[in-house]
């Protein structure tokens, strides 16, 4: 490419570097972006969409296999082509990592296809990455270096992927249903993919060491969504340890130790979803005096900058939640400070979190126990969907809105939503913190009727004693 040098150059085009790098192109910087697999990074490729595509593909077997009847509709036999499945999936990830191509374009952002490593503190090294042609360049320089290299799957000691073994990434591309699956972790990863394994009949245990699922969740959504699990015929085991496994003919056995004893899961394949990491390890920094804190988490300041003043960091790499919107607001504020646009900081408490599961979990802020356990006198408003007419309407009753509010204020300090559709309607209570309403103007919003969304205008008139529909 004739221009190698620019004002901002991006290790990463996950959902944190290439919006980054976009919203650096609108503030008129030159930017470069550097990706070693596909535009979109994991969040696009291997993780958000082509999930989410699964979701969607579970969600209409569900509806033909256990709904339909209820609707009056008769159908013959269901058949799977389990592959075309996969590969609608690969279809949504393929289209949209063109998108982002698209996009650079569109912006005048120059797009190397290598490994990079920062060589220095406005240099970096371009290497051909696997299946990929010779970079045109060897090095790029840059007034700014800003890394969004992003996470990378888990495993546990003495794990390896093969002969049935997978992580998600693996899970995303294997084309044949299996008889049976263990998965290792009942966090969102797991729980999203134990779903969609039983939509389509397969037989699923979940192992989870902690008490319960989706730890650090609130613990009625947590039991709430076990509950719905367990009716839909999920194993769940939690408080089980993972401690080895070993191949058993066609089979897994995984081993595992709970306060009752050793116990045994046996399972055609084993899904390990037990978090992930931060892929901040050979990308040159420690050399420029980067800090690398404990889990791996580049250190940063308020304004997303390293000890190396040219060099930032966003998203995952950074600290948790590990989440793409998070990665995209973290690098459209990186680059807002860097252009002196906005002021320095960044509000993690109003960074969503989120499970597409079924029934959907969604939660914004403190829930009840974390905001007592701060000291902060709360009252709880909560409101089931079996009160709201929608829910009932499209048999989707199961579930609730659970809003904590200081109790002298009447702020939002936390909500928390299980329910079809939850991850939508948490966006309301999201903006509703943003422009610090209190639960008292929540319930004065008039919402239309019937709509998912009147659990919300509820559940914040239960927080002051005066839901209509409980």
């Amino acid at each position: 490419m004739a221009n190698s040098r620019y004002d901002l150059a991006v290790i990463g085009s996950g959902p944190g570097g290439y919006v980054a790098a976009i919203r650096a192109s609108q503030l008129k910087m030159k930017v470069a972006v550097v990706e070693r697999d596909r535009p979109g990074g994991v969040c696009l490729n291997w993780g958000c969409i082509p999930s989410k595509a699964l979701l969607n593909s579970a969600e209409a077997m569900e509806t033909i296999r256990s709904a339909a009847k209820e609707h009056g509709i008769e159908t013959g036999e269901v058949r799977v082509d389990f592959p075309r499945v996969i590969q609608r999936s690969r279809d949504a990830a393929d289209k949209l990592q063109r998108g982002v191509r698209y996009l650079f374009k569109k912006n005048k952002i120059d797009l190397y296809e290598a490994s990079g490593t920062v060589a220095g503190p406005n240099t970096i090294a371009l290497e051909q990455a696997e299946g990929k042609p010779a970079p045109s360049a060897s090095q790029i320089e840059a007034e700014r270096i800003l890394v969004a290299s992003g996470s990378g799957e888990r495993l546990l000691p003495g794990m390896k992927i093969g002969d049935g073994v997978m992580t998600s990434r693996e899970a995303l591309v294997h084309d044949r249903l299996p008889e049976s699956i263990a998965i290792i972790g009942a966090g969102a990863i797991g729980l999203e993919f134990g779903y969609f394994y039983q939509a389509f009949g397969t037989k699923v245990t979940i192992i989870e060491l902690e008490k319960q699922m989706l730890p650090g969740f609130d613990a009625e959504v947590a039991e709430e969504l076990r509950r719905q699990f367990v009716k839909r015929g999920v194993k769940v085991m939690l408080g089980h340890g993972y401690k080895t496994m070993a191949r058993n003919g066609d089979r897994w056995s995984v081993a595992l130790d709970s306060a009752d004893g050793e116990k045994t899961v046996e399972a055609e394949n084993v899904l390990v979803a037990v978090g992930r990491g931060p892929l901040s390890k050979n990308l040159g920094l420690e050399g420029l005096g980067v800090e690398i804190e404990r889990g791996g988490f580049i250190k940063v300041d308020d304004s997303f900058r390293t000890a190396c003043d040219s060099v930032y960091a966003i998203g995952d790499v950074i600290r948790p939640p590990l989440l793409a919107h998070k990665a995209s607001a973290e690098g459209v504020a990186a680059v807002e400070i860097m252009a002196g646009v906005r002021e320095p900081g960044f509000d993690l408490a109003s960074i969503a979190g989120c499970i597409y599961c079924e029934p959907e979990v969604a939660c914004v802020g403190l829930t009840e126990a974390e905001a007592r356990s701060r000291g902060i006198e709360v009252k709880v408003g909560k409101f089931p969907f079996r009160g709201n007419g929608k829910a009932v309407a499209i048999n989707e009753a199961e579930g609730f809105v659970k809003f904590v509010v200081s109790e002298k204020y009447g702020e939002v300090v936390g909500c928390q939503i299980i329910g079809h559709h939850a991850t939508d309607l948490i966006s309301e209570v999201v903006l509703g913190r943003t422009l610090e309403a209190t639960t008292a103007e929540f319930g004065r919003s008039v919402h239309p009727h019937p709509t998912m969304s009147e659990a919300i205008m509820e559940a914040a008139l239960a927080a002051e004693g005066e839901a209509i529909h409980i």
